[in-house]
């Protein structure tokens, strides 16, 4: 089973961020879009039982049909800190991945993996930690600023930093609808992300990776038992 230790601490979640930021793979172009098994993962949390519930859904990559599901709950067991919430989601996703018998060739994440502020989110951290090709979709874009795309499905702008540097992309996935935001996570180019989230968007905003996972966690934690 993959696990991840949890940190002591901030300056000890940061240290961890430099170390595996080292060993993100940007060089390879990654999994065919369209071809293959790809997963979407997303978390729900109950604040109030410090309890978070992980959803992995595995999707032919074709013809967009759920293969496998996997769920997992486990306690929060570190605090909310900007740009470190990976601490706080990675346990449990770890382990909805880890309670699938198929093994995907790409993991979507709903959030971010370059674009983030010490460019290592959820994406980066995941991929590094399975060896497994990942990207990040989000819904907004966090910090980060861009240009309006063009109105047709497919059209994409570059998503940039304070100091120019491109992170990610906004891409329209259906025609005058809002960009998702599209990121890098590990061994996968920007340009086959993209061409992942608009694959795997063929009627929605959002990915059907992250609509089976994000619907998944939330059944699970609403169906949880109050003493859970």
């Amino acid at each position: 089973m993959t696990s991840v230790k949890t940190p002591a601490d901030e300056a000890e979640a940061r240290a961890v961020q430099d170390e595996l930021r080292a060993r993100v793979v940007l060089d390879e172009t990654g999994p065919e879009p369209g071809t293959g098994l790809v997963a979407g993962v997303d978390v729900a949390y109950d604040d109030e039982r410090d309890l978070v519930a992980a959803a992995a859904v595995v999707l032919d990559a074709r013809t967009l049909e759920v293969v496998e599901e996997a769920t997992a709950v486990g306690h929060v067991t570190f605090p909310y800190v900007p740009g470190l919430l990976a601490f706080r989601e990675l346990p449990t996703v770890l382990a909805a991945l880890d309670a699938l018998s198929a093994t995907p060739g790409l993991v979507v994440c709903d959030g971010y993996g370059l674009a983030h502020p010490r460019r290592f989110g959820l994406a980066c951290h995941l991929g590094v930690v399975t060896g497994l090709p990942t990207m990040g979709v989000a819904k907004n874009p966090f910090t980060f600023t861009y240009e309006e795309p063009g109105d047709r499905r497919g059209d994409g702008s570059p998503l940039c930093a304070v100091d120019g540097t491109e992170v990610g992309r906004a891409l329209r996935t259906r025609d005058a609808v809002k960009p998702v935001f599209v990121s890098v996570g590990h061994r996968i180019t920007l340009d086959t992300a993209c061409a992942h989230a608009l694959a795997l968007s063929p009627r929605y905003r959002l990915p059907e990776t992250t609509r089976h996972a994000d619907s998944l966690c939330r059944r699970v934690l609403a169906g949880l038992a109050p003493t859970a």
